[in-house]
């Protein structure tokens, strides 16, 4: 397809895009990866501007878009929502349509705390700033989905594992921590691992069930790529002939459901409690297929999630990970926003 049938798309899920816009994407990110460090990368975000919305905080997210601005000859502004009038009571819309004359792409950031955990809620701004801003608006994490980086992870794993990742097994393992984390982050993976194909299996105890409607869409996606989506409450049945696994901490359903103001921290940390063994460890590890790699979308919490062995071993492709943000978010803002 041709890359300008992306520009002003707004990227709020992977479920919301086409595969084949997807690999438009993840081609031209190959592109912006070559030729950076080539020295060759044109400047295809040349004087525009990006602007990050973070109602919540940010390592990568932030730090990855506003390199990838930069290398593409243009500026990503970073703003804390706690510092704008939006905190005091501003609507959306006229913030959206303030972006929207003054910048060329809108990100926002905004779940967990900053809607306690209230499930859809963050999603329901992000949407609602799409609705106002006649610009692109892209998602940079909330408590339902977060394309840029599954997209990335997709990315990663293609180049670790193999361009057609069809049949690969990929585990997303609920993993025991101590911090409360929404959904998004596995949701969209689980979405576009079924895209491409992989035979995804989600990994969890009893009662960390996430929305069952996307678990249905991922189903739906798996038919039609040729994959398959497996649930296990065994984690050492379902590492076992791993490709890849992805080891994270969620919060249970039944706190999803009812936000943490009426659940409260304390009786959500009670249900994490009994699950401690639900930890990556080089012994799962070992089970995997011979070449199988180990992904995290980071921070990952050492000691609870996964060992240092396994998060520093010759499996993990985190730091690559990582860097690769750079090249998928430099090619979301050339072609949705740049001159690409």
């Amino acid at each position: 397809m041709e890359f300008s049938n992306l520009r002003g798309k707004d990227l709020i899920s992977t479920q919301d895009w086409k595969r084949e816009e997807i690999d438009c994407l993840m081609d031209f990110a190959r592109d912006i990866k070559q030729k950076y460090h080539s020295g060759t990368l044109p400047e295809l975000f040349k004087n525009r501007t990006f602007f990050m919305l973070f109602y919540n905080t940010s390592t990568r997210t932030r730090s990855s878009f506003e390199a990838a601005a930069t290398a593409l000859g243009g500026h990503s502004q970073f703003i804390d929502f706690a510092t704008t009038r939006g905190s005091e009571g501003e609507s959306i819309k006229d913030m959206a349509k303030m972006y929207e004359r003054l910048g060329h792409a809108l990100g926002v950031r905004i779940l967990e705390s900053a809607v306690d955990y209230i499930y859809g809620r963050g999603n329901a701004v992000i949407r609602e700033y799409a609705k106002y801003a006649d610009i692109p608006v892209i998602n940079m994490a909330d408590d339902v989905f977060h394309p840029t980086q599954a997209i990335t992870d997709i990315f990663t794993l293609q180049e670790k594992l193999d361009q057609n990742l069809v049949r690969k097994k990929y585990v997303i393992m609920w993993s025991y921590s101590d911090h409360i984390r929404s959904w998004g982050s596995v949701q969209d993976e689980i979405l576009i691992a079924t895209k491409y194909g992989m035979d995804t299996v989600l990994a969890y105890p009893e009662g960390f069930d996430i929305d069952g409607k996307l678990v249905q869409e991922a189903r739906n996606n798996a038919s039609q790529s040729g994959g398959r989506l497996q649930i296990s409450h065994d984690p050492k049945e379902a590492m076992i002939g791993a490709s890849a696994v992805f080891p994270r901490s969620w919060a249970s359903h039944e706190c999803v459901v009812s936000g943490l103001n009426k659940f409260t921290k304390e009786k959500e940390l009670e249900l994490h409690e009994p699950h401690k063994d639900w930890r990556l460890t080089k012994a799962l590890t070992d089970t995997m297929d011979k070449k199988g790699v180990v992904s995290h979308v980071l921070p990952v919490f050492r000691g609870q999630e996964a060992d240092d062995e396994v998060m520093d071993g010759p499996r993990s492709i985190i730091y690559d990970q990582a860097e690769n943000l750079l090249y998928v978010r430099a090619a979301v803002l050339a072609l949705l926003a740049g001159s690409a």
